[in-house]
Formats: C-alpha cells, sequence, structure tokens
C-alpha cells in the first residue's frame, strides 16, 4: 500500500519539481527582460536631454565669456560702472536661465560650470574696481579683456573642454 502511494507520489512530485523549475526560469528571465526594456526607454528618453544640457552649457560658456558678453551689452556712451551693472547682469540671466541644467550632467561639470561663471563676475568686479566709475566703458572693456587674456588658464575654455570630454564619455 505505501510502494503504491510512493509510485503515484513521486511521480507527480518530479512533474511539480520540473514546472516549478520551469515557471521561475521563466519569469526570472521576463523579469530581466522587462528591466532591460526600461533602461533602454529611460535611456532614449534621458539622452536627448543629457545631451541638450551639455549643448546649452557649453553656449551659456561662450555666451558669458567677457569677449562676447562684452560685445553684446556695451552700448556707445555707457560708463564703467554701468557696463559693470549690465555686464553683471546680463550673466545672471544666463545662469538663471541654465540653472535646471544641473539635473542632466554630472556634479564634476556643474561644479566647473559654476566656477567658469564665478571666475568671470571675480574678473569682472575685480577690472572695475581699477578703473574709475565716470570712466568710459570702453575703458572697463579693455581692461576686462587684458586681464582676461593675461590668464594662463582660461575659465570658460576649461569648462568647454571638460563638457565636451563628457559628452564623448557619454556617447
Amino acid at each position: 500500500m505505501f510502494a503504491e502511494i510512493l509510485k503515484i507520489t513521486i511521480p507527480a512530485l518530479m512533474v511539480f519539481l520540473a514546472g516549478y523549475l520551469a515557471l521561475r526560469t521563466l519569469i526570472k528571465n521576463e523579469t530581466r527582460r522587462q528591466k532591460a526594456e526600461l533602461m533602454f526607454n529611460t535611456i532614449k528618453v534621458s539622452l536627448p536631454l543629457r545631451l541638450q544640457a551639455y549643448e546649452r552649457l557649453i553656449l551659456l560658456m561662450e555666451r558669458i565669456s567677457p569677449e562676447s558678453v562684452i560685445i553684446r551689452v556695451n552700448k556707445k556712451g555707457m560708463l564703467a560702472s554701468d557696463l559693470q551693472s549690465a555686464l553683471l547682469g546680463d550673466i545672471r540671466a544666463e545662469w538663471e536661465h541654465n540653472l535646471s541644467q544641473q539635473l542632466y550632467v554630472s556634479n564634476e561639470a556643474w561644479e566647473m560650470v559654476k566656477n567658469a561663471k564665478e571666475n568671470i563676475v571675480k574678473l569682472i568686479n575685480i577690472c572695475s574696481e581699477k578703473v574709475a566709475p565716470n570712466d568710459s566703458s570702453f575703458d572697463l572693456s579693455k581692461k576686462i579683456l587684458e586681464t582676461y587674456a593675461e590668464q594662463e588658464i582660461n575659465p570658460t575654455s576649461l569648462a568647454i573642454e571638460f563638457l565636451k570630454k563628457e559628452v564623448k564619455e557619454i556617447l
């Protein structure tokens, strides 16, 4: 009698075990496939946003570089103090317009961009102290550009190179 029960139970357990193992493997494979698909879709959506962020930050660095911002902001008849205010206001506006890009770039890239912006602001303020407020904007422009050209390390170019390097790593 016990042997009869074993004859029925053992094959049933073997069929159950085989089914269980097959089902477990199938579920694991499906879970892996879903994770891979989710990762692919995430990359598919986030990569263009990340690339756009790097592009916008490079453009920011170009726009706040002294030669660009001075040409854009300086008006005929401005005083040095007016130019300083206009330069700092323009840089602040550009910065605020691009603050959200930090979500899509590495912390190191964001720090490079932030440091470059701060160095440009510091440069403008230091040069403004060396020129009388009632001097022409041309005098301040000249002082800023000369001081910028004398720097061994150009902060905006350094940040741009770092951003380009990171983009190459992403792609």
